[in-house]
């Protein structure tokens, strides 16, 4: 007997031969629901898109069909853009819906032309590309110009990987679709708001459990029994109120914003700017500009970047113009650089005319508890740290899935950069520790070979 599928692709096959592949209209190897009807004629009049759907939606389901869909009807470059590539390996190169259907069995056989498994990269007969890739390398994303792109689970995401991808849409006229559930009113919840304000330019859609009526109620009262209430409304109604689960900051900020001290604050150019350091080698490098006015700690400035030499910083502190105190990193940069000669990179810095002290190397727990016990004096500014304080709010700890709960370690996604930055702060401006000068380090280092323990 043949199935339904096999008929389909049978008709397209004979399709394909009589008639152009532009004229061929693609088989849809997928049944939408209802809501989901209405978003694909929504997302198909609008060049963005937002989908804030409850946990058992079909999010991937619906969009890697569209994608497919839209690769079919235009040729081009195609992003499906998750948090990580191992997310979307597992998602959607190697997933299965709860059916067993494999994702990427929503290809008709007939329009692959290849599958590059490495660089789960697909090219389909048309001469269209589609990759799968994960927003914490955005060195993979350079070197294209995709007019389609896909994030999902956006909330997880760096928004840094849009900021690169949203000119190059604006250049060639290109789309985007974000996709997720709720982690806090994190840049998911900015986004989402930003297309409700624009409806001309953007779709906006928020599909509660009940909205879809997709779930059955035993299976709902099954799922509200076993999650707390945050959680459960979180995933099943879209709440942005509970904020991001196991943030080490979270609450911390929470106050802060309560007492408005997230807020226009000035430099004062008669105070001494400390800089704080994480200084990456395969991830960004993270500056926090900081003065300390009275008992405040201000927070006045940040900034980040990735791939660039030491040089690059030097000359961004000269532009800045900042009256510079202390400079302050990580215990690391004491590491040789093969490719500089085995020379560390405090060293290097020091020849570009930046002298930094080395914060203790403490463990990484003990330097957020430091740093927690600080904040009822920080201020920041709601400006020049934007995205610094979304990396606060997004350092969370590492979830074990095997034992449903939260470790003492946190988990190195796009956000640890400013947050590692943000200890050596931690650590430095509490009273109880001291940093260590360039000289005073040459000047163990001399004393250890001369007398080595």
């Amino acid at each position: 007997m043949i199935s339904s599928r096999e008929r389909i692709l049978r008709h397209f096959k004979s399709t394909t031969e009589t008639q152009p592949l532009s004229s061929v209209t693609l088989p849809h190897l997928f049944d939408p629901r209802p809501y989901q009807s209405v978003s694909w004629s929504q997302c198909s009049s609008h060049k963005r898109a937002v989908l804030i759907w409850h946990r058992r939606a079909g999010k991937d389901k619906f969009c890697l069909n569209y994608l497919i869909d839209r690769a079919w009807r235009q040729v081009g470059g195609y992003y499906y853009i998750f948090p990580t590539y191992s997310q979307g390996k597992k998602a959607i190169w190697e997933g299965r819906d709860k059916t067993g259907f494999p994702f990427l069995g929503h290809f008709p056989d007939n329009i692959i032309l290849t599958k590059n498994q490495t660089e789960l990269k697909i090219i389909l007969t048309n001469g269209s590309m589609i990759r799968i890739v994960g927003s914490d390398n955005i060195d993979a994303l350079m070197g294209t110009s995709p007019i389609g792109v896909i994030f999902s689970e956006y909330s997880l995401q760096s928004p840094k990987a849009w900021d690169y991808i949203r000119p190059i849409l604006a250049e060639n006229g290109g789309w985007a679709i974000f996709n997720g559930t709720p982690r806090g009113k994190n840049h998911l919840y900015d986004l989402y708001n930003y297309a409700l304000e624009h409806p001309d330019d953007w779709y906006a859609s928020l599909l509660t459990v009940d909205d879809t009526q997709s779930i059955s109620t035993s299976d709902i009262a099954l799922e509200k029994l076993e999650m707390s209430e945050d959680i459960f409304l979180q995933e099943y109604y879209c709440s942005f109120s509970k904020g991001q689960d196991g943030s080490w900051y979270g609450k911390y900020l929470s106050a802060v914003e309560l007492d408005g001290r997230i807020t226009n604050v000035p430099y004062d150019p008669y105070t001494k700017v400390d800089t704080f350091w994480d200084l990456g080698v395969g991830d960004a490098t993270s500056i926090i500009f900081a003065q300390r006015i009275g008992q405040e700690i201000h927070i006045i400035d940040y900034y980040e970047s990735n791939g660039q030499g030491l040089d690059h910083y030097a000359r961004l502190l000269e532009d800045k113009r900042y009256n510079y105190g202390n400079h302050y990193a990580p215990h690391d940069i004491k590491v040789r650089v093969l490719t500089q000669g085995a020379r560390t990179r405090l060293e290097i810095a020091r020849d570009l005319g930046i002298h930094f002290l080395v914060v203790p190397d403490f463990s990484i727990y003990e330097g957020i508890e430091i740093t927690r016990s600080l904040f009822h004096r920080f201020w920041f500014d709601e400006t020049k740290c934007k995205y610094f304080l979304k990396c606060l709010l997004n350092y969370c700890k590492r979830y074990s899935e095997q034992y449903n709960v939260y470790s003492d370690q946190p988990l190195h996604n796009w956000a640890s950069n400013g947050a590692d930055a943000f200890r050596m702060l931690g650590i430095s401006y509490s009273s109880r520790h001291e940093a260590t000068s360039a000289d005073d380090l040459a000047w163990q280092e001399q004393r250890y070979r001369r007398y080595p323990t």
